[in-house]
């Protein structure tokens, strides 16, 4: 099967390649714990093996992939204890980012988060998962930066990183789809009416809720399911 080429400029090469990247690995193109081919990838993106290199210390140094002695760049893989203390932290930082972004938000940031959220909604209905989370992330990321905290949302953007594409793979069931787009409406309610204990507890309760979701998902083998089909193949070749 012949490679898909996508065509990038040359302006800011790495951050291109990097931003393709990171799509490919939070939607699971790139399996969970799959080391990343320079060559396919360079031909899957046409560039050369420079800005690639650089775009793989960028993500991670984002806490996407991990550089490995002997083996190169591979795609992050959590175990359960990773989940479990990321998401617990994750959790606190999310809410406090929504406590501060209700107290200080401007009316400019309000009318950004409302614009995404509508257009987020639309993807919603149009069950645009890639296009949804996209602008789900944004919405977030939005939020974060309303709290006008530097050191936070730094610390915010490290370790959410690492969890981007266990967060997306949560919305992949319809009824928990739904609940999370429910919790988001709940969200610009308490961020316009600039209630800073409603924003803490939504957010919270949005990211432990993620949280249940990727560890049911995990336990269930459906996370990494690549691996499992490795193990498999593995086995049979074996016999």
């Amino acid at each position: 099967m012949t490679a898909e080429i996508i065509e990038i400029s040359r302006l800011a090469l790495h951050d291109q390649v990097a931003s393709r990247l990171r799509t490919m690995l939070v939607e699971g193109r790139i399996a969970p714990g799959a080391k990343l081919n320079e060559r396919e990838l360079c031909l899957q993106l046409n560039v050369s093996r420079t800005p690639l290199r650089e775009a793989i210390k960028l993500l991670a140094a984002e806490g996407l992939v991990d550089l490995l002695p002997n083996r190169g760049a591979v795609a992050v893989k959590l175990t359960e204890a990773d989940v479990l203390n990321t998401f617990e932290v994750l959790a606190m930082l999310e809410g406090m980012s929504g406590e501060l972004a209700a107290k200080r938000i401007t009316d400019e940031e309000l009318a950004e988060v409302r614009a995404l959220h509508y257009e987020m909604m639309a993807c919603f209905a149009r069950r645009d998962l890639s296009g949804y989370y996209s602008l789900n992330a944004r919405i977030h990321t939005a939020i974060n930066d309303a709290a006008a905290n530097p050191v936070l949302s730094n610390t915010y953007r490290s370790i959410n990183a690492r969890v981007q594409s266990l967060r997306f793979r949560t919305n992949q069931d319809e009824t928990k789809w739904q609940h999370a787009v429910e919790e988001h409406e709940q969200m610009v309610q308490a961020l316009a009416a600039r209630d800073a204990q409603a924003m803490r507890k939504v957010l919270t309760a949005h990211v432990l809720r993620k949280r249940d979701t990727v560890l049911e998902l995990l336990r269930a083998g459906q996370i990494y399911p690549a691996a499992k089909s490795k193990s498999k193949t593995t086995s049979n070749n074996a016999s």
